[in-house]
């Protein structure tokens, strides 16, 4: 590339342009500007050239029309290597620009606000901003363009080792940021409007959900996998996403993937609770205001399994518990908070990750879909916010459940929710005692649950994520002790299932609400 000669700078987000415009200066660099750029730059001591002065063509309909002139457009466009691009500019008095500063109206900020308004919104659309930067970025073989702050250093060291000319390599990486940028800036506008326009419940005939890179991670699920973390442009404080990172290691993806389970399971309940979790299954749940005791309480539902957990806790964590907690082997703790006498005990052990939430939020936020990728495309939906309707759940056998198996098998069904299907939980006295998840049959996820029940069954309950297809599972749960069973219900053996129930004088439950968790 030729020298930079000429530059366009206009920008929302203000950091670094004034020494980068002086710095621009220094290599002969011609300035055009407009607005509240052109004043801070002018007041910083560099010389500008106001566009509108360029174009003859005042700014005017609010700032609306500024840069949408073509001395504009026409000298980022223009190809230097074309002698008609070249005669065109001679014969309407267009200069070359070489170099475009722009980044856009701060749409994203405006619309995080809670008092913004559509009419708000609307007003920080940029429209001149991403024209000039995708004219650049598509010129990019004779046109520098910078959307990114941090990109200021790069350029000019270039510039410096360069004679004033940036490698064409630099401005191809450059021109794919643009895109980028431009592409994520409309997507949010899209995804904006959609929620204000459009039924909560419709999915759109285009889905623009633009994420952020945050990190590369050492690699994914398995060694020879590469992979990254993204964020949502604003995603809630109350997800794992938002998790300050306390101390440890470095998180790895399946860290990530088993920290969302836990902490989406713990929201769950508004009394104390502990999550352990073991390959995305909860392995052991506790609750209690007494949280040593809750935390021993959930660790002996499975100890083995535990070994090498995520725990998962919604109140801070005490010294008392923390001093419990590295007695064993655990990968990483997400909490609501940490006691400074508590993080103090878990520096003796360095590698022990410590995830601190800044919110607790809902178990599920609406108004988010769900995203799940498939060979070629993606499956989207709502998320999975509701647990049970107090008033749909309807007895349906002969005996009814008293009140303790009514609170076990709510306890109990909140559980399975979150554990992969076919999933069977057995609980008693607010204590889960066995949990089967992810088998191809349902009776023996409720076989597996009862293998792993370290005391007794007689009198606790059962939940069923889904359906009983038959009475194998039922006639399972009495030859082991179950009283009361909770499930869905809306099998076409439903008779069936419920004369299996009769028979054995257990309680039944339906919710009619499944929680499938493929």
């Amino acid at each position: 590339m030729k020298p930079i000669q000429r530059a366009l700078i206009s920008v929302s987000d203000k950091t670094g342009i004034l020494d980068f415009a002086l710095k621009l200066q220094k290599y002969g660099v011609e300035i055009l500007s407009t607005g509240g750029t052109a004043d801070l730059l002018r007041k910083g001591g560099v010389p500008v050239i106001q566009v509108s002065d360029y174009t003859g063509f005042p700014e005017m309909m609010d700032g609306r029309i500024k840069t949408l002139h073509p001395r504009v457009h026409g000298g980022i466009l223009a190809r230097r290597d074309v002698p008609g691009h070249i005669k065109a500019m001679e014969d309407h008095g267009i200069r070359p620009i070489d170099l475009v500063v722009i980044n856009l109206y701060p749409f994203e900020q405006t619309v995080a606000r809670k008092d913004c308004s559509l009419e708000d919104a609307i007003e920080n659309i940029d429209i001149g901003g991403p024209a000039m930067v995708r004219s650049a970025a598509k010129n990019s073989k004779d046109v520098v363009v910078i959307v990114n702050p941090a990109d200021y250093s790069k350029v000019l060291n270039e510039m410096k080792s360069g004679e004033g000319a940036v490698t064409l390599e630099t401005c191809r990486r450059l021109s794919r940021d643009a895109f980028a940028h431009t592409a994520r800036y409309d997507s949010l506008i899209a995804t904006y409007l959609t929620g204000k326009w459009d039924d909560e419940a419709s999915f759109p005939p285009i889905l623009n959900q633009p994420f952020d890179k945050v990190q590369e991670l050492r690699y994914g699920e398995n060694p020879h996998q590469s992979a990254a973390l993204y964020k949502e442009s604003s995603p809630l404080p109350s997800e794992i996403i938002s998790a300050k990172q306390l101390q440890g290691k470095e998180l790895s993806f399946n860290n990530f993937i088993d920290l969302n389970a836990a902490w989406e399971l713990v929201k769950e309940f508004d009394n104390g609770a502990v999550v352990i979790i073991k390959h995305t299954n909860p392995c052991g749940v506790a609750i209690g205001e007494d949280q040593l005791t809750t935390f021993i309480g959930a660790r002996e539902v499975d100890p083995v399994s535990a070994f090498g957990g995520i725990l998962g806790f919604n109140r801070p964590i005490t010294p008392e518990t923390a001093e419990e907690i590295l007695k064993n082997f655990v990968e990483a703790v997400v909490a609501p908070g940490f006691d400074p006498e508590a993080l103090k005990l878990f520096t003796t052990k360095k590698n022990v990750r410590l995830m601190q939430m800044p919110e607790m939020g809902s178990p599920a936020d609406a108004g988010k879909f769900d995203l799940k990728r498939i060979g070629g495309g993606m499956l989207v939906q709502s998320r999975d916010t509701l647990t049970y309707v107090e008033d749909q759940l309807k007895e349906v056998s002969t005996r009814k459940p008293d009140d303790r198996e009514m609170e076990d098998m709510k306890f109990a069904w909140i559980v399975a929710k979150h554990v992969k299907s076919n999933a069977i939980v057995y609980a008693k006295d607010q204590e889960i005692l066995g949990i089967g998840a992810g088998q191809m049959s349902r009776v023996d996820s409720a076989r597996v649950a009862v293998e792993k029940a370290r005391k007794p069954l007689q009198g606790a309950v059962m939940a069923s994520d889904a359906f009983f297809p038959f009475r194998d599972s039922v006639d399972e749960a009495a030859k082991n002790g179950i009283t009361a069973i909770i499930s869905p219900g809306g099998s076409i053996r439903d008779e069936e299932v419920l004369h299996a129930a009769n028979e054995h004088k257990i309680a039944m439950v339906f919710t009619g609400t499944r929680h499938f968790k493929h």
